[in-house]
């Protein structure tokens, strides 16, 4: 029996040793993708990162919005940043091309392979999500979130929640499409603000806009070109 138990422990050491060697590497590669995201981006200024959803197409009412917007905010002088995938970050990076400004594509490696659209003209492939959030909100001077999943949500609510506590300097964070957004915010306001788990002020650092040339002169008042 004792034979048994120490073989165990010497297999359960062996596989915790390994898991250490292997987080050891992974660190490495983690600071790889940092240090490419910083050399690429460092030289690129103003930028507005534009969240939503993979999974609208061209011809959609959101899709198009996006195009309109990134040309629009292109056209003014600003970068445009996107997730580098398809549906609105495919018309984000379209609408940049289309007005003569960089079009910045991060795409991130999935299961299912998210492949990169062909409208990005700097383009950066990550593994890990947190390195590629980093990029997002580094290099943005104001973010849009077009209608989207759980991705978008988690974009949007990571910037709010950063300058909420004070960690990053505020910045303009637009919600498009009020039929989309207002009954989430409305929550918001009725159940957190109302159980005071935020301060009315926190309802003040997200704007939720209709209008693609409202979104260009509400990051033009706050973010010089």
């Amino acid at each position: 029996m004792n034979e048994m138990k120490d073989k165990r422990v010497i297999e359960k050491q062996y596989v915790v040793d390994a898991i250490t060697v292997m987080d050891t590497w992974r660190m490495f590669k983690i600071m790889a993708e940092f240090v490419e995201g910083f050399e690429t981006l460092s030289d690129i200024y103003p930028c507005v990162s534009i969240f939503g959803s993979a999974r609208v197409r061209p011809g959609d009412d959101t899709y198009e919005k996006t195009v309109e917007i990134a040309r629009k905010l292109a056209e003014n002088g600003y970068h445009i940043i996107t997730g580098g995938g398809p549906g609105v970050m495919e018309a984000g990076n379209k609408g940049a091309r289309e007005g003569g400004s960089k079009s910045v594509g991060l795409n991130i490696h999935l299961p299912m392979e998210q492949e990169p659209n062909a409208y990005a003209d700097i383009r950066l492939s990550f593994k890990y999500f947190f390195v590629r959030k980093v990029m997002f909100v580094k290099y943005a001077q104001a973010y849009v979130g077009m209608p989207g999943g759980f991705g978008t949500l988690d974009e949007i609510f990571e910037a709010i929640t950063l300058i909420q506590t004070k960690r990053i300097k505020p910045f303009p964070v637009i919600l498009f499409g009020s039929d989309y957004w207002q009954p989430l915010w409305k929550w918001i306001e009725d159940t957190l603000l109302a159980r005071t788990l935020i301060s009315p002020a926190d309802l003040e650092l997200v704007t939720i806009l209709d209008n693609p040339d409202e979104v260009v002169k509400t990051i033009k008042r706050t973010v010089i070109v």
